[in-house]
């Protein structure tokens, strides 16, 4: 009994069920998700939102929220596509030039809400409005439309498609690399959590940054690190799909940012902060995979989608706020 209630109070569980019940669900109804190529798409699909919803996951344990992060994606692609489009110069120069934007980006972002008090909620929107902005812009300054030119034919292209964009076949199977660097930075991120003394720093800022500040965790680079973290992942994205489609929209990326939210709450993490773990964000961006796609090869109409995830955001909460009362009365 006592290992049972251990278990259910573990962050993950309540996704972890969910995961199954909805994998078996759609093995039922969907013949064409049954296959080895359709289980690879759905991970290609969590990867692409579980990368990003990691850093999400651990900015939100933290206490914090990035409604930012969904449309840095498009913008670390569109620095290093333009950048290298319109000064001809290797593709590599562009990609660090685009890393360094987004650690600016986050630094930015956390440094504001350390400073001024504001809620991280509306900096961030604040920053969301003026990336969403740029990157019309700019972008249509710079090529006369709002999509970047086809940079396949720049020096260092190819070697950084392998590195964010490649893939293998096996059969009908296609596996990105996409899979294996979620399943990396999910595996670092939860290591970070439970082994290390940063990550006993991102529990205590989100459960309550005074008391935190007063037993000498330094609150301000911690908060300001997830932040960073958020928007390194974002990048990352960005140069996945830059590599992968060789042009971008500008307008794409509105609206990410709520599904690597849904995500990490799916996966048990609160919106208060202070409780969660990275096994769970994942769990829950499976689920987002495993959903998005099944309703497509179940025949369904794709406009359910966005209902299912408002009724996954909602029971989520509800398990969420048990499993952390069944924590708290196991610990007392």
């Amino acid at each position: 009994m006592r290992r049972t209630l251990r278990l259910l109070a573990r962050p993950e569980a309540g996704a972890l069920a969910a995961a199954v019940v909805i994998f078996v669900f759609f093995l039922a109804v969907a013949p064409s998700f049954r296959s080895l190529a359709a289980f690879c798409t759905v991970l290609y699909q969590s990867s692409t939102i579980g990368i990003v919803a990691v850093g999400v996951g651990l900015l939100m344990i933290g206490g914090e929220f990035d409604l930012s992060a969904g449309v840095i994606t498009i913008s670390a692609g569109l620095v290093n596509s333009m950048f290298c489009w319109y000064f001809g110069v290797n593709m590599w120069v562009g990609a660090a030039l685009s890393l360094l934007f987004c650690l600016a980006v986050g630094f930015l972002n956390g440094w504001l809400v350390m400073r001024t008090g504001i809620p991280s909620f509306l900096v961030t929107l604040g920053t969301f409005f003026v990336l969403q902005g740029a990157n019309l812009g700019v972008t249509k300054l710079v090529t006369g439309s709002v999509s970047s030119r086809d940079v396949s034919a720049i020096d260092g292209f190819d070697s950084l498609r392998t590195v964010f964009a490649s893939s293998t076949t096996a059969g009908a199977a296609t596996i990105w690399i996409t899979v294996l660097w979620w399943v990396l930075f999910a595996g670092v991120a939860g290591w970070t959590l439970q082994l290390t003394r940063i990550g006993n720093w991102i529990y205590a800022v989100g459960g309550s940054a005074g008391s935190a500040r007063a037993v000498g965790v330094p609150v301000v680079r911690t908060k300001i690190g997830l932040f960073m973290v958020v928007s390194f992942l974002g990048w990352f994205v960005g140069m996945h799909l830059l590599y992968r489609f060789n042009t971008l929209q500008a307008g794409n990326g509105v609206g990410n940012e709520f599904l690597y939210i849904i995500a990490a709450v799916v996966g048990g993490t609160l919106l208060t902060g202070g409780f969660g773990n990275a096994s769970g964000v994942a769990i829950g961006a499976f689920i987002f995979g495993m959903t998005s796609l099944g309703i497509v090869y179940a025949g369904w109409d794709p406009n359910w989608f966005k209902a299912f995830l408002g009724v996954m955001l909602l029971l989520a909460v509800l398990v969420n706020t048990y499993v952390r009362r069944l924590s708290a009365g196991k610990a007392a």
